[in-house]
C-alpha cells in the first residue's frame, strides 16, 4: 500500500490501528523518485534528518496522549513559497527577494500544532502573478497528467506535488484563481475560503485586500478538515469570526449557472461538453438549476488586471522592479508594471464600483445556494501559453477572477476526464462564510463520481467522512426599541436577523421606562415574587454579527438570559438594578409597544 497516495481519513485510520507510523511515511517520501521533468515542483525542502526528527517527535507525543487531539497527525504538507515556514527561505519565486522568516505564517503554525509534517516550499508563478505555472526562474511545473500541458498557477508546485502523491495536503494562495485553476488541471479539490477566515500573517502579498490562503486536497472532506484547523486562530485586522455560517434552507440544492450566451470556452468543444455533462450530474443528485445573467462577473473581473487593483501588486515587488528589474520575470514585470499607470483617484473610483457590484451580486445570488461555473474555460499546452503568455493567462481566469473582488467563497471539484485524458471540473461559488454548504454539496459530487485521487491512481475512499452543516446562529429576544417598527429595529435587520416569533416571557419579570434614554427604552427586570409576562419578539441572528450588535448596547442595559412562557431560555436585553431608581413601572401594559401607544393616545387627547 502506498500511504502517500491516500486521503487523510484513510491515513488516520492506518495510524490509529498501527498499520503505519509517521516515520515510515517520511521514509516513503524520501525514497520516492521524482521524474526529472517534475523537479521544479520544489524550491526548498527540509532535509531527511529534520523530517525524520519531526516524525519521531510526533510518535513520542502519540505514545503518551494518542492522536485524537492531532487531526493532522503525520500528514505530509507542501507549502507554496510565498508563505513563511520557519527554517526555510521565502522567495516568492524570486531569488533576489529571498528572506529567512523568524516565524512560520500563522496558518502553518496551526497545521503543525495539529500534527502536520511540513515537507518544504513549492514553486509558483513569481509573486503569485499568473495562472499558468510557467513564470518562475526555478523552472516550469508541468501538468501531473501530461507534461506538455500547463499545471496552472500560481500555486503550481503545491498542486502537482499533491497530485503526484508526494504529500497528503498542499497549501497555496488565491487572489484571482491561483487555488482553483491548478486544482482542476490536476484532478484535485481546490478550496478558496472566504477572505479573512485563514490568517494571512506571514504571506507575501499579491493583492493584500484580496489574497486568501487556499487549500489543495484530494477530497472535499480533507479540505474541510484543513480549513477547520487553519481557522482556529486569526491575528489579522480583516479577520472574520465565526468561521462560517449556513443558510436556512430545506430540500434540494438550488444552483445558478451562467446563461448559455454568457458561457465562454474559446472554441474548446471538449470543455463545453464537459460542463454540460457536469450539469447533468448535478441534476441527477437532485439539484435545481436556473440560468442567470453572468455579465456582472465579467464586469467585476475586468477591474482586477485591467483596472487599478493591479497597482496593489506593486507592494511586494516595487523596489526590485525599480532598482533591479532584471531580477523580475519579464511577463510578471509587464503585468505588475501596469500598476504605475493608475492614479489614487482611479483606485477610489474602482472601490466605489466594487461596492456597488457586490450588492448587485448578492441580490443576484440571494435565491440560490451556489453559483456553478466551469473552473476554467479551456486547456492550454505550455508551448501555447509561452507563445502568448498574457492573453491566454487572462482567459484561464474567465470564471475565477471576480470571486475575491465580490467577497465570495469558492470550491473547485473534479468532475471527470475529457476525451483527451485531461481532467475537468466545476467550481461552486457562494456568499462569504458559506464555505461549509459548498463542502456539503461538493462532497456529494465526489461521493457520486468516485474519481481516482489526483494523478496517483488511488481509488476514491469507500466511505467518506460526512460533512455536517454547522449551526452558527443564535436567538435574541428584544423587548423595547428593537421591536418591529421601533427606531432601533434596523440594528437587527442590517445584521441579517430574522423575526421568528412574538411571544411572552414567563411570569417572572417587570418592565420599566428608563429615565433619560434616547430613543426611549425600557428595562426588563426579573422579579419572581411579583413578576408578570411581558411581550417580546424573538429574532434569529448570525453569530458573526452578534458581537457588533452587543457593542451598540448602552449602559444600564446588557445581554443576559431570560425564560420564555414555553419554558425555553433565550438571550435578551436585561437591565442593571440601579437603573430602576426613578424609572416608571409599566408592567401593567404588558409590552413596550402598548405603553408607547398609550402615551401617544394621551398626548392626542
Amino acid at each position: 500500500m502506498n500511504w502517500l497516495n491516500v486521503d487523510i481519513a484513510s491515513l488516520r485510520a492506518a495510524y490509529g490501528n498501527g498499520s503505519i507510523h509517521p516515520t515510515e511515511i517520511v521514509r516513503m517520501f524520501i525514497a520516492k523518485p521524482v521524474q526529472p521533468a517534475y523537479l521544479p515542483i520544489w524550491i526548498g525542502q527540509f532535509n531527511d534528518a529534520q523530517l525524520l526528527a519531526r516524525a519521531s517527535a510526533l510518535e513520542a507525543i502519540a505514545s503518551i496522549s494518542g492522536i485524537e487531539k492531532l487531526p493532522l497527525y503525520g500528514v505530509l504538507v507542501a507549502v507554496k513559497d510565498n508563505i513563511d515556514v520557519k527554517g526555510l527561505p521565502t522567495t516568492a519565486a524570486c531569488p533576489a527577494f529571498s528572506y529567512m522568516p523568524q516565524e512560520s505564517a500563522t496558518a502553518i503554525q496551526l497545521l503543525e500544532e495539529a500534527g502536520a509534517i511540513i515537507i518544504g516550499k513549492t514553486n509558483l508563478d513569481q509573486f503569485a502573478t499568473g495562472l499558468v505555472g510557467l513564470r518562475s526562474p526555478f523552472g516550469e511545473v508541468p501538468n501531473a497528467f501530461d507534461q506538455r500541458y500547463i499545471s496552472g498557477g500560481s500555486s503550481s508546485g503545491s498542486a502537482v506535488a499533491l497530485a503526484l502523491g508526494q504529500v497528503h495536503l498542499a497549501i497555496g494562495t488565491d487572489t484571482a484563481g491561483s487555488g482553483r485553476v491548478p486544482a482542476v488541471l490536476n484532478n484535485l479539490v481546490g478550496l478558496k475560503p472566504s477572505r479573512g477566515l485563514i490568517s494571512a500573517t506571514g504571506v507575501v502579498p499579491a493583492c493584500r485586500t484580496l489574497d486568501c490562503v487556499s487549500i489543495f486536497s484530494r477530497t472535499v472532506a480533507d479540505a474541510n478538515l484543513a480549513l477547520s484547523v487553519m481557522t482556529m486562530r486569526n491575528d489579522d485586522s480583516i479577520a472574520r469570526r465565526p468561521k462560517w455560517k449556513v443558510p436556512d434552507r430545506q430540500g434540494a440544492f438550488r444552483l445558478a449557472i451562467p446563461r448559455a450566451s454568457d458561457l465562454r470556452f474559446f472554441g474548446d468543444q471538449q470543455a463545453e461538453q464537459a460542463f454540460a455533462d457536469a450539469l447533468k450530474i448535478l441534476v441527477s443528485l437532485g439539484a435545481t438549476i436556473q440560468e442567470i445573467d453572468f455579465s456582472i462577473f465579467y464586469e467585476t473581473a475586468g477591474l482586477l488586471y485591467d483596472g487599478p487593483y493591479v497597482a496593489e501588486r506593486l507592494e511586494a515587488a516595487s523596489a526590485l522592479l525599480r532598482d533591479r528589474p532584471q531580477t523580475i520575470h519579464p511577463v510578471v514585470a509587464t503585468v505588475i508594471g501596469k500598476g504605475h499607470t493608475f492614479t489614487a483617484a482611479d483606485v477610489f473610483t474602482a472601490q466605489y464600483k466594487i461596492s456597488l457590484l457586490r450588492k448587485r451580486a448578492a441580490k443576484l445570488l440571494s435565491d440560490f445556494d451556489a453559483l456553478v461555473v466551469p473552473t476554467i474555460p479551456t486547456h492550454y499546452t505550455r508551448a501555447e501559453v509561452n507563445a502568448d503568455p498574457i492573453a491566454l493567462n487572462s482567459r484561464l481566469g474567465t470564471y475565477t477572477n471576480a470571486v475575491n473582488l465580490l467577497d465570495l467563497c469558492a470550491l473547485s471539484v473534479p468532475t471527470g476526464f475529457r476525451p483527451d485524458k485531461m481532467p475537468t471540473g466545476i467550481t461552486l461559488i457562494a456568499p462569504a462564510l458559506h464555505d461549509v454548504i459548498l463542502a456539503k454539496f461538493g462532497q456529494q459530487i465526489q461521493d457520486f463520481l468516485k474519481l481516482p485521487l489526483g494523478a496517483t491512481g488511488q481509488a476514491y475512499p469507500a466511505a467518506s467522512t460526512p460533512i455536517q452543516l454547522k449551526t452558527t446562529t443564535l436567538q435574541v429576544a428584544v423587548v423595547g426599541a428593537h421591536l418591529s417598527g421601533m427606531p432601533l429595529n434596523y440594528q437587527l435587520t442590517e445584521r441579517n436577523a430574522k423575526l421568528l416569533s412574538t411571544t411572552t416571557t414567563a411570569a417572572l419579570y417587570r418592565l420599566y421606562h428608563l429615565k433619560d434614554t434616547v430613543p426611549p427604552k425600557p428595562g426588563l427586570m426579573r422579579m419572581p415574587e411579583n413578576g408578570a409576562a411581558i411581550q417580546v419578539e424573538v429574532w434569529e441572528m448570525p453569530i458573526s454579527h452578534f458581537g457588533s450588535f452587543v457593542s451598540l448596547i448602552p449602559s444600564p442595559l446588557g445581554i443576559g438570559t431570560i425564560l420564555l412562557a414555553d419554558g425555553s431560555s433565550v438571550k435578551s436585553f436585561i437591565c442593571e438594578p440601579y437603573a430602576i431608581d426613578g424609572a416608571r413601572d409599566i408592567t401593567e401594559y404588558g409590552s413596550w409597544k402598548n405603553y408607547i401607544n398609550s402615551t401617544k393616545t394621551a398626548s392626542i387627547s
